[in-house]
């Protein structure tokens, strides 16, 4: 059964639960390093982190300040009195046997996030609570191509400092599940909490979904899906889930609550184990950790820092520089982008419009195909700016202008320079202008015969005449508009 046909039957109900790495130089309970990246395996640890008997955990400060600025730019109510708990379960990447997390008083609850799904209507997703935690360990299955027929075990990600955000089951498409990991992961990144690099693992999605019978207010029965690598393979697996659900649903067989793999390859989702209750985990409160009671001060210093936001920063830029909600919301997608593009405006007096253009299209076009960001970028936003005020002046042409653009990518050169150095500037010169004109319409008198007989493309071939002989240096509105005047007159 397809998504689309089951729609009208059914209803799904998806949550998500993500968990976000914190941008700190150490772990959660230890001073090892947090950033371990591709380290060799099992040298950034310590008896802290790998649980060995006779240690204890000291919180890190710089976690706390990250997960209270979190909290607040995702609109959270912050608790007074936060616990830090035992969360007990066994596996190998768990070297103490359980995992320092918050339960029933955690760090934070009751936010939300504003959502626009791809052609629909604006929406407000729920946020259930935030709450801190340490990392597990990694498990390798392969080295390299080689798969292995045991598991070898990477310590270094153990008690790395993560804040988990769960949704309320806001969601009711994989569309509007795209749009809020979209939207959440650029308030993470722009409020300087994590770079949510996914390949790093410092982003990691569970979904939650179930399906009901449209109209029906009680919850079906709840499957939640791992191993999500990409924002695609969510929305994906979300799609085939809705499907197999409905279909399973419809065919009376009963939904059981259990942990699903998504497997990217063949599209689909296969059953990992039965779902566990929070009781299974025999949640307690850390003997060694005290409550966390953060001062007022130390929240309001969290709430100081917090920048304008992604939905707040595309509301400004299209009133402050009449931008369209598309060409805006591209720019907000990465705050260095949008700092990149206010920079330019205020080097210079340029309509907006072309320069988020060529911001957009040529030099991330170009940045892209290098691998580069837009930090990185050899044209500076005064440079860019130069540049779309010589094409918009009518120094120099369009097609000027990208030759000018990608020797100031390669070179580095301001586009003044450029044009100067290599006489790419544009003739606009009316008397020059006029008379290459008189030359094309002597060359031209078929064409002049067409356009005299209404056929106004015709002055285009008159106009190439020009180009030609100017070697592309001719403005071509007012050389156009000189040619219009002379056969009219």
């Amino acid at each position: 059964m397809s998504t689309a046909n089951s729609a009208a039957e059914f209803e799904p109900v998806i949550g998500l639960e993500i968990h976000v790495q914190l941008n700190t130089n150490s772990k959660l309970f230890c001073s090892c390093a947090a950033g371990a990246g591709d380290a060799r395996p099992n040298t950034y640890i310590c008896p802290v982190c790998t649980g060995q008997p006779g240690t204890l955990p000291v919180l890190n400060k710089g976690a706390v300040e990250l997960g209270l600025k979190a909290a607040m730019a995702l609109s959270c109510k912050l608790n007074e009195r936060s616990v830090f708990a035992r969360k007990n379960y066994f596996y190998p990447d768990l070297p103490k046997g359980y995992q320092i997390s918050q339960y029933e008083l955690p760090l934070a609850e009751h936010g939300r996030v504003e959502i626009e799904p791809a052609g629909a209507a604006p929406k407000t997703i729920g946020i259930t609570r935030v709450h801190m935690e340490e990392d597990a360990g990694k498990l390798l299955h392969a080295i390299g191509s080689e798969e292995l027929d045991y598991s070898l075990v990477d310590f270094n990600r153990c008690g790395i400092p993560l804040i988990e955000i769960v949704s309320d089951p806001d969601m009711r498409s994989a569309e509007e599940a795209y749009a809020y990991l979209t939207a959440l992961k650029a308030i993470m990144q722009w409020s300087g909490i994590s770079n949510c690099d996914m390949e790093k693992g410092e982003l990691r999605v569970d979904v939650n979904l179930s399906v009901r019978p449209r109209g029906q207010e009680k919850f079906g029965t709840k499957v939640e899906i791992k191993n999500l690598n990409s924002f695609k393979a969510v929305k994906d697996a979300i799609q085939h889930e809705i499907s197999r659900q409905c279909a399973a649903v419809k065919a009376g067989e009963i939904i059981t609550q259990q942990t699903r793999l998504w497997n990217d390859k063949d599209g689909k989702t296969a059953p990992m184990r039965s779902k566990e209750m929070a009781h299974d985990y025999r949640y307690f409160p850390d003997p060694d950790l005290v409550p966390l009671a953060p001062a007022k001060e130390l929240v309001e210093k969290m709430r100081a820092g917090i920048p304008e936001l992604p939905a707040a920063r595309r509301d400004r830029l299209m009133k402050d520089y009449a931008l369209t909600a598309y060409d805006a919301g591209v720019l907000v997608t990465d705050r260095a982008l949008a700092d990149y593009f206010e920079d330019a405006m205020k080097s210079a007096k340029i309509p907006a419009k072309p320069l988020a253009n060529w911001l957009t299209t040529s030099l991330l076009g170009m940045l892209n195909a290098d691998k580069k960001t837009i930090a990185a970028s050899p044209v500076k936003p005064a440079q860019l700016a130069e540049l779309v005020g010589l094409v918009e002046s009518g120094k120099i042409n369009g097609k000027m202008g990208k030759e000018v653009f990608e020797q100031s990518y390669k070179t580095g050169k301001s586009p003044k320079e450029i044009v100067e150095a290599s006489g790419l500037s544009q003739i606009s010169d009316e008397g020059q202008l006029e008379t290459w004109a008189k030359e094309a319409i002597a060359a031209n008198p078929k064409a002049v015969e067409d356009f005299k007989k209404g056929k106004e493309t015709a002055a285009g071939s008159m106009v190439g005449f020009v180009m030609k002989k100017s070697k592309g240096k001719a403005n071509p509105a007012k050389l156009n508009e000189i040619i219009r005047r002379l056969l009219s007159a």
